[in-house]
């Protein structure tokens, strides 16, 4: 398990800032957190190469872009075993549908985030993709209706 990182006022003002605007600049940074552009620079290098600060990305919107229904599928793989593992989740990363995967503990063994255009979309998705694979003993889809991003991300308040 990575180590967490120790953070201060400061390091978290800039957190919760970045995370609201990441295009924010230094020098605006700087002058919300009340310290020398310098210094806000060298402490986001500083969150970066710690490994805090993960990357920039661009959020698209999905149904803007022809995939207007949204779903979470739980798929069970059978047998579970490693050799399998890599490979289903690499062709599960490269399908242009597919938004994010998560591994889990549990009865089903993936939850995929898909985006698509609409449900017969979905069923070519599912049955294509998800359940002509060898390994895929079983999913389940469910659809998305709405969704909120929750944040900033900060670390527990020490007690």
């Amino acid at each position: 398990m990575p180590e967490s990182v120790v953070l201060d006022p400061v390091d978290l003002h800039i957190l919760r800032l970045l995370q609201n605007d990441a295009r924010t600049t230094y020098r605006d940074l700087a002058a919300q957190v009340g310290v020398a552009p310098s210094t806000c620079l060298d402490r986001v290098a500083r969150l970066r190469r710690s490994g805090v600060i993960l990357g920039h990305r661009l959020r698209l919107d999905p149904a803007k872009l022809g995939r207007g229904l949204e779903a979470l599928l739980s798929v069970q793989v059978r047998p579970h075993r490693r050799e399998l593992v890599g490979p289903f989740v690499e062709r599960i990363r490269a399908l242009p549908e597919a938004l994010t995967v998560f591994h889990l503990t549990g009865p089903d063994d993936y939850l995929v985030h898909v985006a698509v255009a609409d449900a017969a979309d979905l069923q070519r998705l599912v049955l294509d993709e998800f359940t002509a694979r060898r390994e895929v003993a079983r999913v389940e889809t469910r659809l998305i209706f709405q969704q909120w991003e929750c944040g900033p991300l900060l670390p527990p308040q020490s007690a």
